[in-house]
């Protein structure tokens, strides 16, 4: 049933789900009932690889898979060849702010980059080799030096110039400075200069807090901050583009935190960031760049401090008004995830006890009549209609398998008698309380 699952992949599915969150690597194996959102998917990647630009809102409520779909979408689009991002909007992270949280926001961005070589981050030295050695080939061939010759440091100005010169031509805004600091990471590249190679990553990925700091350390005027960030984003999305990738992929997951920023007025500037990163996407004053935002339902239709409540957004993403639960739209900017149907979950279950079994080396002996009666024991108990998500019943499953691994002899019936149905949605109702009481104040 699982085929070409590596142990890796089979470890990192099992270990996560159990702890409650989505796997990094291995999602395809568990993916059910996403077929129609997939390739509707695959042809907006298909639209940005041709120079386009996009931007989707993925909106469902608590446990119905939106950060699934996420991680989903970076193994497909990771298949595509494009460069991927994942960060989570925090308290701490956001798009906009004046005190350091958008730039966390573009520091988080920049340590998840993740290449098909790479799929679990971290990748962004990786490019940034690659594409001096791209720069170094190109040059050595059009001077006619030897390419054993070219790393000599007594090559090292007409390196510069050249990484200079294909920046200033990728480039718009803050692009001096970008190849200064790509300079210096080349210098520390070829002379073994690792503090130098380090510096020049800390300004890429945002790091520096201060210009004095950084001009110390690379001889920079400026630094990547809550103003220029998203600039530097574009310009990164066309340095991997003039690298041979199809383009550049951020999702940002956990749109709640937006919604409950306390003061208004910060809370409309985020959303008028959200405005612009879409306006530039749409009307094409940015190529190759998909960026997904992932929320509840409540983050987009609340009209007090939801996106609805910023009504340039409200007129851009309210649903197809033909849409309905069977004739779907899935080309609007914003695609609503409905739950998995009783016969998905169960052809999930059956997935993850192949990957379980596989993953330790065993073959349990659960049935699909059992597997069934799981279900109905899930889905019968009080509270289940309103409370239960594919996440507790998903965690329940495997908490269970695990019991039966290392106790074989227990009885299982009674193992799903004793299942419980708890709410683990957030308190929204709490949340709506506490940020109305501090915007009076």
């Amino acid at each position: 049933m699982i085929d070409n699952i590596k142990p890796k992949e089979a470890t990192a599915i099992v270990n996560s789900l159990l702890g409650g969150v989505v796997p990094k690597i291995g999602i395809q194996h568990i993916t059910v009932g996403r077929s129609a959102e997939i390739e509707a998917f695959l042809k907006s990647l298909e639209d940005v690889k041709n120079g386009h630009s996009m931007v989707k809102f993925w909106i469902g409520d608590f446990g119905s898979g939106k950060s699934f779909m996420m991680h989903l979408l970076n193994t497909v689009a990771l298949k595509q060849k494009f460069v991927v991002a994942n960060a989570d909007f925090t308290p701490d992270n956001r798009l906009y702010s004046n005190d350091g949280k958008a730039v966390a926001l573009y520091s988080a961005i920049m340590d998840n980059i993740a290449i098909q070589t790479k799929p679990e981050g971290g990748a962004l030295p990786t490019l940034m080799e690659k594409w001096i050695e791209q720069v170094i080939t190109k040059a050595a061939t059009s001077n006619g030096i030897p390419l054993t010759d070219i790393r000599s440091e007594r090559h090292m100005p007409l390196i510069q110039r050249n990484i200079m010169d294909t920046i200033n031509g990728l480039t718009d805004v803050g692009g001096f400075d970008f190849g200064m600091v790509i300079m210096k990471y080349y210098e520390g590249y070829i002379t073994d200069n690792e503090p130098l190679r380090r510096s020049a990553l800390k300004w890429l990925k945002g790091e520096y807090r201060t210009k004095t700091e950084a001009r110390q350390d690379l001889g920079v005027r400026e630094i990547i901050n809550d103003l220029n960030y998203y600039d530097m984003l574009k310009n990164f999305c066309r340095l991997f583009v003039s690298m041979g990738y199809s383009g550049f992929m951020v999702n940002l997951d956990e749109a709640i935190n937006l919604y409950k920023i306390s003061t208004g007025a910060v809370r409309e500037k985020n959303y008028e960031k959200i405005l612009t990163i879409y306006n530039d996407c749409f009307q094409g004053k940015v190529e190759n760049l998909f960026i997904n935002f992932a929320g509840t339902r409540e983050v987009l239709e609340n009209e007090r401090r939801g996106l609805f409540s910023y009504h340039a957004l409200k007129s851009r993403l309210e649903t197809n008004k033909f849409e309905t639960m069977e004739v779907r739209d899935f080309s609007q900017p914003v695609i609503r995830l409905m739950p998995l149907n009783h016969s998905e979950i169960f052809v999930l279950l059956k997935k993850l006890k192949a990957i379980f079994d596989f993953n330790y080396k065993i073959q349990l002996d659960i049935t699909d009549g059992e597997i069934q009666l799981f279900m109905e024991e899930m889905f019968n108990k009080p509270g289940a209609s309103e409370f239960l998500t594919p996440r507790e019943v998903i965690r329940d499953f495997l908490n269970i398998l695990s019991i039966i691994r290392q106790n074989p002899g227990v009885d299982k019936q009674r193992l799903f008698g004793e299942i419980e149905i708890q709410d683990e949605r957030p308190d929204e109702t709490a949340v709506d309380s506490l940020v109305d009481s501090i915007e009076v104040l």
